[in-house]
């Protein structure tokens, strides 16, 4: 029996679409998940959007499907683009973004799931960085042109495998 695991994000400028492809990347490196990745539709007028210098990012993910409300019951685990999520700097909240969202997933009765200091992106001390214990985060820079470092991608592929673990032993154990 598989776990079906779902990513899904929302991204602007792109750093949140390349933190859910390694979110699923590492994901998919556990037997017995079922991965896919989606988008949730955008709400931004489209000449606000090309406006602020988004629509060369957004073309690099429109192949990616929009979510579905319908969709979510088929899951056994969720990781939402905010639970890994972008700021323009080191202190731009990257940790209260991720725990505003918690009040929401548990009154939805969900089991929230962090990154472990187990992973070793969390404390490198080499670089400036982002990830926290929540989930993976990158900095984006104010001007949004910063992409996530290879740590912060890292970070995410250990969150979207750890996930994919946990929810694969929990559906074993349903059996």
């Amino acid at each position: 029996m598989s776990a079906k695991i779902q990513v899904i994000f929302y991204s602007k400028y792109g750093q949140i679409y390349r933190l859910a492809e390694a979110v699923a990347e590492g994901a998919r490196q556990v037997a017995g998940a079922e991965v896919s990745l989606f988008q949730v539709p955008e709400l931004v007028p489209e000449t606000v959007r090309d406006q602020s210098g988004a629509k060369a990012a957004r073309q690099s993910f429109a192949h990616i499907p929009i979510a579905k409300v319908d969709q979510l019951p088929e899951a056994d685990a969720i990781l939402f683009g905010t639970l890994f999520a972008s700021t323009g700097t080191q202190h731009g909240g990257q940790e209260t973004t991720i725990t505003s969202f918690h009040t929401t997933l548990l009154h939805q009765g969900m089991i929230v799931v962090g990154v472990p200091y187990s992973c070793p992106g969390l404390v490198n001390m080499n670089e400036i960085t982002g990830g926290t214990p929540y989930g993976a985060t990158t900095l984006s820079g104010s001007d949004n042109s910063r992409q996530p470092s290879e740590n912060e991608l890292t970070i995410a592929r250990f969150q979207g495998k750890h996930v994919a673990e946990i929810a694969c032993q929990m559906v074993r154990g349903k059996k």
